[in-house]
């Protein structure tokens, strides 16, 4: 039998769920790193996997402290980490690769900028409206759930804005070699704004956008999750010099080709 830590170098993979999500979203990225030899850990951000009534009474200082909490165990553990996430996992990716040094990053439909209009006036309308309707379980495949919350607590919202802002303005901090799948219909991150944001003020020059053509917001687990998978594998061992699996077991390795 294969042992896998006297193969493979110690690369950890700090990966994020969405806001208002939970770890189903992100659950067949994680096990398809893991098959390929990465250690990987997926924390629950507060508010999340209980209610929505919970979420509005976080703070995004909540969500980015227990990421960067799975980052510093993973760099005890790991002498090299990667950053990835989805949607608002994606955001505190690139926020975790301003404030440390993270070897790469993968993010998939990051969001970066609301595009509600009423985002505007969050701060005032928190105090007028509990919550408003979600968007959620925005996947073009059949039978897929992601498991998001069907309210999105306003109060949260505001915090997701105070959170995107503060990444923005970190974003020419962060150098590492970044790749970003992007859904061309996306009924959640529904502009280009948010990629739009990273090209213009992302400090590394190594940006790779690779579009994803048969899924909506929650990628990972739609048409072109694969694509995703094998791609984010692929470019954390590039990036790392780690060989994949196979190669090290004495077997031709599997590429393929972004759709």
């Amino acid at each position: 039998m294969l042992d896998m830590k006297s193969v493979t170098a110690p690369v950890g993979v700090a990966l994020s769920h969405g806001f208002t999500g939970s770890l189903a979203s992100v659950a067949p990225w994680a096990e398809a790193l893991r098959r390929e030899g990465f250690r990987v850990v997926t924390p629950l951000l507060p508010g999340h996997g209980t209610t929505w009534e919970d979420l509005a009474t976080r703070s995004w200082h909540e969500w980015y402290g227990t990421y960067e909490a799975a980052y510093l165990e993973l760099a005890q553990e790991c002498s090299t980490v990667v950053a990835a996430g989805l949607s608002m996992g994606g955001a505190l990716a690139l926020r975790l690769a301003a404030l440390h040094p993270v070897a790469a990053v993968s993010v998939a439909n990051p969001g970066l900028v609301i595009d509600d209009p009423r985002s505007h006036i969050s701060a005032v309308l928190r105090y007028a409206i509990r919550s408003v309707p979600a968007v959620g379980n925005d996947i073009k495949r059949p039978g897929q759930e992601e498991h998001a919350y069907k309210r999105v607590p306003v109060a949260a919202a505001h915090e997701l804005k105070l959170l995107f802002r503060d990444t923005v303005a970190l974003l020419p901090r962060a150098t590492a070699p970044l790749q970003v799948f992007r859904s061309t219909v996306d009924h959640t991150v529904t502009s280009e704004r948010s990629v739009a944001a990273i090209a213009r003020r992302y400090g590394g020059t190594d940006i790779r956008l690779v579009r994803l053509r048969d899924s909506y917001h929650v990628a990972t687990l739609d048409n072109d999750a694969e694509t995703i998978f094998a791609g984010s594998a692929a470019f954390f061992r590039e990036v790392t010099g780690v060989p994949s699996v196979a190669t090290v077991a004495g077997q031709p390795a599997r590429t393929e080709e972004p759709a």
